[in-house]
């Protein structure tokens, strides 16, 4: 696992390393616009890694539950653990902030994510048939759900 990684909220000036980012990771990533919206409504993280952007992710709030809307991690720092300190990071500050439980959407090809996901306790509990956009049509969305613990 990489050494100590920092965060800090991002801020609107991150957004072009953010879109930069998101466009090498993902075949259909969010837009400028998207992030300009989230942060006036969410909570968005930037992490760094030996002073350099390598990930960033997107979390709600609605009462008591979380909802990781958004986890990036730069395609040349993946497998590194860096996708683990950004989830934990996450969890914790939605627990801090008084959430129970966290849901999460990803596409069911995503095997890597899936098993990262399930190591931290979530479980799959639906399914939304045709979700999410691809190159030639549309795949589903597994919906996966976990209870956050506090640190106390």
């Amino acid at each position: 696992m990489p050494d100590r990684v920092q965060f800090r909220l991002m801020q609107v000036g991150d957004l072009d390393s953010v879109v930069a980012l998101e466009r090498q990771a993902f075949s259909h990533p969010w837009t400028r616009a998207l992030y300009l919206d989230a942060l006036t409504s969410y909570e968005c993280w930037m992490m760094y890694w030996h002073d350099q952007h390598v990930g960033h992710g997107v979390i709600s709030q609605i009462v008591d539950e979380a909802h990781l809307l958004n986890i990036a991690i730069a395609v040349e720092q993946q497998g590194k653990g860096l996708g683990h300190q950004l989830l934990e990071h996450l969890m914790r500050r939605a627990s801090q902030r008084g959430c129970v439980e966290c849901f999460l959407e990803l596409r069911a090809s995503n095997l890597s994510a899936y098993a990262l996901y399930e190591r931290y306790g979530f479980n799959e509990i639906g399914r939304r048939r045709d979700y999410y956009p691809t190159h030639d049509g549309h795949e589903d969305a597994l919906v996966m759900a976990c209870t956050l613990f506090t640190d106390d």
